[in-house]
Order: structure tokens, then C-alpha cells, then sequence
């Protein structure tokens, strides 16, 4: 498939006309046609300024002789449709997203791709269809945001859900809590936490399929307009040598990218997307990798909610080429992987030099021995759950207690902003995974309440739904099989006790396994009405543990 199909040959007259009246002339007839996928729109912070981004991805395609052709694509934002029934579309966005720049690129015979990009399900979606057209194509994020400040502090999104819980709690007024919500989020770009969108974006540099910087230049830096200007000329560059997705984005890769991320302490949701984004290039990659990375690499980096750090101080700090300059350092990474600049990641990372040791700590003086997330399995998660344990504040080794159940983050959220729940108590929202929530909801609005109100490592929060990026605290999820498939979740009773060990990586429902199939027996789910795309979805979903991709 390439651009020929639709503009050579006497057969294709008509589809030249059509191309002129889009202002092709002769000489664009000649050059390679570059579809460009912008995700503009006016409803997500980190996508409002891709269109100036988009302009200079163009600009660089044309100095290098391509001919670009703009279209949209969709986009939802995760923190804007947080806690409502709006966040169930969530994670199907990044199937139709990913299908729908397939169909454009496939249908237009591009000759290569620019997909300009930013926020949390866009990114991941932007790297399965890279990999599901497979034509040279190199992926551009809008940057991260810079954080606000308030009493001499710096602040994020994730300080004004958890203000929301300090209101609760009655630990700050409400002209306070208002101070908050204006300053924290000061300029366009992704959350300045390291989120699921910034995580993404800085997976997809370490996959090799963004220039360096794209994880780590902030939205409104000039250094973000010349990275996109020099995007679009790498994608003809790709396309003159033919280098395409599928070469670059190989099971080596994906394993440097789950390394870099358990070096970051990236969001737990990292697990689905890099999973998604590896089925889609027909690469095996299981929580296997993830839980076996994630016992051999330190965690060097603690960004905000994991610690004061935010992307700014990472860019400045050498970027995500400086974090695996320092684990090429230890040896746990394959620097003969490929990558956009059409060079192995050999060159960039040796060139890389880590600039504050602060914030990119040496291998000997990491936070800890072991990464940023933890793979847990159990009777109670037979087929794993993920908890992100860089964002602990303590030295928490696990958690024991008496569960108490609910069949949505609604009741749960009720509660905890009604000052009802104890220290100690393990709360359990199921109903909440990839198909029976469907859409597999993320519990933010929970666990930043109860952050927010000094609960969060006092409390544990257990899920078959997820945690966002922003979450901090004893929070699991990602619970497998979930409560609808059958999972161990559903048998759960207010009063059980439940253990989490951390050394021994075990979540266990301390229940008798002929108990728990009797009451699995009679678990009936909650009803739900549903629109006709979740039903949709909830047919066709897998489990949390193959990324919530769809059946083939």
C-alpha cells in the first residue's frame, strides 16, 4: 500500500482531480503523501495547543519532501469525566481511536504517519495503530504542563482531588479549596504529574517510537515546536527507508519500555496500553515480563503523586534519555532496538547525561531495589492485580483487614465523603472491570478523598476497575478475572479479611476455597442499562491481564 494506488496511472484521472481540488499541484503528485493525525480539540487541556504543534509536524514534512494531509481524531479527557458515568468511555475511546486512524490511513494509502498526540487513552491508541497500519510513521506528544504553585508549594491535578477530600475532612475552608482548583492546572498540556498520559508519552519514547524529548518537554516550551518541526522531517526520513513501526516496536523494545517504566514508577495503566499496543504489533507480552522487570530494576525516579518531582524537573534533569542512560549503566537494557531518528537507541542514550542526580538518582542510591509497580497474585487474583508501590509514602510491607463491599465507586465514594469508613479496613468496588463496568472506571475520586483526608495508606482500596495515574496509596487494581467472569472479587463479603503481603507479592481472601466457590455460585451482578457502544464493548472486551483488549 502506498500513495501510487491513488494517483498514478491512467485509471486514476478522477482521484487526481479530486487531489487538486485539495491544492495538490504537479510536483505534490511526485512527493509522498504523509497523513497527519492531529487530536486538537477543545475539551482536553493537553490537546488544545496541538494544532499549532500539527502546523510545524507539516512544515518539517514539506522541507523534506512530503506532502502532509491533515485529519482528526477523537479524544476524551480522563480528568474532566473522572468519577461520573462519562468515565466508562474511557477506555473504549482508545479502541475507537486506534481504529480510526487505521481507517483513514488505510483507505488514503498513506506512504507514512505523524500521529500528534498527548493524553491518557489518545497516546496508546496512537501506538496500536501505528503498529496495526504499519507504514513508517513516528508518534509526537504535546508535552507535559507545567505545575501551579500555591503557599510556596508546586501543585497538580492530583492536589485539587485530594483539596476535595481535605474539604471533606474539614481540614481547609473552601475559599482554600477554590485557591487550589485555580492554580493548579496554569498552562495547556498533559497533567504535570507523571499520569497515565505523561507515562505513555515517555513508554513511547522509550519504545523508540517519538524523538527524544517527546516524554519530557514541556507544552509551552519553544523546544516542544522545534521537536515537532523535526518529527515531521524524521517521518520522511522513515519513509525513505522504509523503516516501519513493526521494526522498531519488537518484544526487546517493549521490554526496554517496561523497564523504563518501573525505573519512573509510571501509572499502573501503563500495564494495559503496553500490552494493547504490543498486540497490536504481534508481539507476546504478558504481567509475567512485567512482574519479573519489576523485581530486577530499582526505582530511581519518583515523580508527583510518588514524590515532589514533577516533568518539568525530569526534562531538566536529562529526560527519559538521561533514566536509561542510567540503567544501560546496570546493564538492564537492549540499546540495539531501533527508533525514529532511524538509528538504534545506542546513540541517543550514550550521548545522554544525567543532570540531577536528585531527581535521577544513581543505581546505588535508589529509592528502592525493585520498581515502581508490583504484580500481585492470589487466590483473590488468580490472574493478577497491579499496585503501584512507588507511590507509597510509608514503608509499607502490606495490608490486613476486614473488607467492606460495594458494587460501584458511587457507594464507595458516598461513604468516604461522608466520614464513614475506619482505618484498617480493606474497601472492595467491584462491578467496575473492562466488561462489567464496562469501560473499567478509574477509582480516583476515591483515592484522592481518602489522600486527601490522611486515609491513604491507613485504608486499602481493592478493585477489578483501575486506579488513574494520579492515584496514591494502598490501592489495587486491575483485580482479575473480575467480578462478571467469575473472579474470586465476587464472592467477597463485608467482614472478610483480606491480605495483601508485599514481599511476597500475594493478595489472598483468607476465606475457604469451598466457601468462596459457593458464594461465587450465587453471585449475581448489578444490572446496569447500557447505551449501545458499552454494550458493545462489554461484548466484546478481554480481561484486564491481556491489556483489556478486544476478542479477536
Amino acid at each position: 500500500m502506498n500513495s501510487d494506488t491513488i494517483k498514478k496511472g491512467p485509471q486514476r484521472i478522477a482521484h487526481r482531480s479530486l487531489l487538486r481540488a485539495l491544492g495538490v499541484d504537479e510536483v505534490d503528485l511526485d512527493r509522498p503523501f504523509i497523513g497527519v493525525a492531529n487530536g486538537f480539540n477543545e475539551l482536553i487541556p493537553g490537546h488544545t495547543h496541538l494544532g499549532e504543534l500539527t502546523s510545524q509536524v507539516k512544515a518539517g514534512i514539506y522541507q523534506a519532501g512530503g506532502v502532509p494531509f491533515e485529519f482528526p481524531m477523537i479524544g476524551v479527557c480522563d480528568g474532566i469525566i473522572m468519577g461520573h458515568e462519562g468515565m466508562r468511555y474511557s477506555l473504549p475511546s482508545r479502541e475507537l481511536i486506534a481504529d480510526s486512524i487505521e481507517l483513514v490511513a488505510r483507505a488514503h494509502c498513506f506512504d507514512g504517519l505523524v500521529l500528534v498526540t498527548n493524553c491518557d487513552k489518545i497516546n496508546p491508541a496512537c501506538l496500536m495503530a501505528a503498529a496495526s497500519v504499519n507504514v513508517p510513521c513516528a508518534i509526537l506528544s504535546g508535552g507535559p504542563m507545567l505545575p501551579g504553585r500555591w503557599q510556596g508549594e508546586e501543585i497538580d491535578i492530583s492536589s485539587v482531588f485530594e483539596a476535595a477530600g481535605k474539604y471533606a475532612a474539614g481540614e481547609i475552608s473552601e475559599q482554600e479549596a477554590g485557591t487550589v482548583e485555580r492554580r493548579a492546572c496554569p498552562t495547556c498540556g498533559s497533567c504535570a504529574g507523571l499520569f497515565t498520559a505523561n507515562s505513555m508519552n515517555c513508554m513511547i519514547e522509550a519504545l523508540g517510537m517519538s524523538l527524544p524529548g517527546n516524554g519530557t518537554i514541556p507544552a509551552p516550551y519553544a523546544a516542544r515546536r522545534i521537536l515537532a518541526r523535526q518529527t515531521g522531517r524524521a517521518a520522511m526520513a522513515l519513509v525513505n527507508r522504509n523503516i516501519r513501526p513493526r521494526d522498531i516496536m519488537t518484544r526487546p523494545a517493549f521490554l526496554n519500555a517496561i523497564t523504563v517504566d518501573m525505573a519512573i514508577g509510571g501509572s499502573s495503566n501503563t500495564l494495559l496500553h503496553l500490552m494493547a499496543a504490543a498486540k497490536a504489533a504481534e508481539v507476546e507480552l504478558t504481567l509475567d515480563d512485567f512482574d519479573r522487570i519489576s523485581r530486577q530494576t530499582p526505582n530511581l525516579v519518583r515523580i508527583s503523586p510518588s514524590g515532589r518531582h514533577r516533568l518539568v524537573d525530569l526534562y531538566e534533569a536529562g529526560g527519559i534519555q538521561a533514566v536509561m542512560a542510567r540503567l544501560h549503566e546496570g546493564g538492564l537494557l537492549d540499546l540495539s532496538c531501533g527508533s525514529v531518528t532511524g538509528s538504534t537507541m545506542q546513540g541517543s542514550v550514550t550521548a545522554a547525561q544525567v543532570l540531577d542526580p536528585e531527581v535521577i538518582r544513581p543505581l546505588d542510591n535508589a529509592y528502592s531495589d525493585q520498581g515502581g509497580l508490583c504484580i500481585l497474585y492470589g487466590n483473590l487474583a488468580p490472574k493478577g492485580a497491579v499496585i503501584k508501590v512507588g507511590a507509597l509514602r510509608g514503608k509499607s510491607k502490606g495490608h490486613r483487614g476486614p473488607a467492606l463491599v460495594f458494587e460501584e465507586e458511587e457507594e464507595a465514594a458516598q461513604l468516604v465523603f461522608e466520614g464513614k469508613i475506619q482505618e484498617g479496613q480493606v474497601l472492595v468496588i467491584r462491578g467496575e472491570g473492562p466488561q462489567g463496568g464496562p469501560g473499567m472506571r478509574e477509582m480516583l475520586a476515591v483515592s484522592s478523598a481518602l489522600a486527601g483526608m490522611g486515609l491513604s495508606e491507613k485504608v486499602m482500596l481493592l478493585t477489578d476497575g483501575r486506579f488513574s495515574g494520579a492515584s496514591r496509596g494502598v490501592s489495587v487494581g486491575h483485580v482479575a478475572p473480575e467480578a462478571v467472569a467469575g473472579g474470586p472479587i465476587a464472592a467477597v463479603r463485608d467482614g472478610d479479611v483480606i491480605e495483601m503481603d508485599l514481599e511476597k507479592r500475594q493478595l489472598n481472601l483468607l476465606v475457604a476455597e469451598d466457601e468462596i466457590q459457593k458464594r461465587l455460585s450465587a453471585y449475581v451482578p448489578k444490572e446496569k442499562p447500557l447505551p449501545n457502544l458499552l454494550r458493545r464493548y462489554a461484548r466484546d472486551v478481554q480481561g484486564a491481564e491481556t491489556g483489556a483488549v478486544r476478542k479477536s
